[in-house]
């Protein structure tokens, strides 16, 4: 069984850079694969690995480095990941503002208290994941931005600005590191009574006895591509040339080719597209036969 682990942590990280080697050769000990992003306003993660303890050693390790960071484990009978990747990157999750994750604090709500909030018919609550992500699964009664990635979120909360003043908004995505990025939009459009879910979904769903506000899968970044309300992997698959989810029906589709097209982006690649994603899916099949 593979113990999955998802954390992340905002803070100011000059020296950011200088944390990888020390970081590679532990997890490689340890056998854990899995992408970790390194930059300037923190840390952010998804790693696993079958060897006990491997997980609790790594977050003991960078306690001692950056202070405490909250782990939030799920499991998978395979691996969710065939590499171990640290990554460099300016911001922790792409935004297009200029804005910090850790100059601005959130005010979280726990699973129970996130329960009540949605429940309130008066309060917004703002998914602020991908439309594709919205898709697969989101909690009853929510807003979908429709946004293709999360560059285009400002674009839509200035756009409907006048709808959210004077409204407690309450938004949430996957593990809650789009929720500290977004804190900036919001503030420079003068709206100040934000919620978020803390830890995300994957956190709701560990935590939360009643999930009957959730309708559908998660969407997750690694091999399981979506998991359950009870955290175990889903039954999406994954078109390998967009990475956008795929139900069992999408699969039958005549826009289907395995590693090649899906109905999402059959006219959105070139036809010398196609061919380059045919001949990088007859490599794999042949190294994996």
């Amino acid at each position: 069984m593979f113990k999955i682990g998802t954390f992340y942590k905002c803070f100011e990280f000059p020296k950011y850079q200088e944390l990888e080697d020390d970081l590679r050769d532990h997890c490689i000990k340890r056998q854990i694969k899995g992408t970790i992003i390194l930059t300037p306003e923190g840390i952010n993660a998804t790693v696993s690995s079958d060897k006990d303890k491997a997980l609790e050693d790594l977050n003991l390790y960078l306690n001692n480095l950056v202070g405490d960071i909250e782990f939030r484990f799920s499991s998978s009978k395979t691996s969710p990941f065939k590499r171990l990747k640290i990554k460099k990157r300016k911001e922790l999750v792409p935004s297009g503002t200029n804005g910090k994750s850790y100059n601005h604090k959130g005010k979280y709500l726990t699973p129970s208290e996130w329960l009540n909030f949605v429940h309130d018919s008066k309060n917004i609550i703002i998914d602020l994941r991908n439309d594709y992500e919205n898709k697969v699964g989101t909690f009853k009664n929510s807003i979908s931005p429709d946004t293709k990635n999360f560059r285009e979120f400002k674009y839509f909360l200035k756009k409907n600005k006048k709808k959210f003043e004077d409204k407690n908004i309450g938004i949430f995505c996957t593990g809650g590191i789009r929720c500290e990025k977004a804190l900036h939009s919001f503030e420079e459009e003068g709206l100040t009574d934000i919620y978020q879910l803390q830890g995300g979904i994957l956190n709701f769903l560990s935590e939360s006895k009643d999930k009957s506000s959730w309708q559908g899968d998660c969407f997750v970044f690694d091999e399981r591509v979506t998991v359950t309300k009870d955290l175990a992997p889903g039954n999406f698959k994954q078109c390998y040339a967009c990475r956008r989810p795929l139900s069992e029906e999408d699969l039958k589709r005549s826009e289907y080719k395995k590693g090649i097209s899906c109905h999402n982006c059959f006219f959105e690649k070139s036809e010398s597209d196609r061919i380059r994603y045919a001949e990088r899916q007859k490599q794999f099949d042949m190294n994996k036969s």
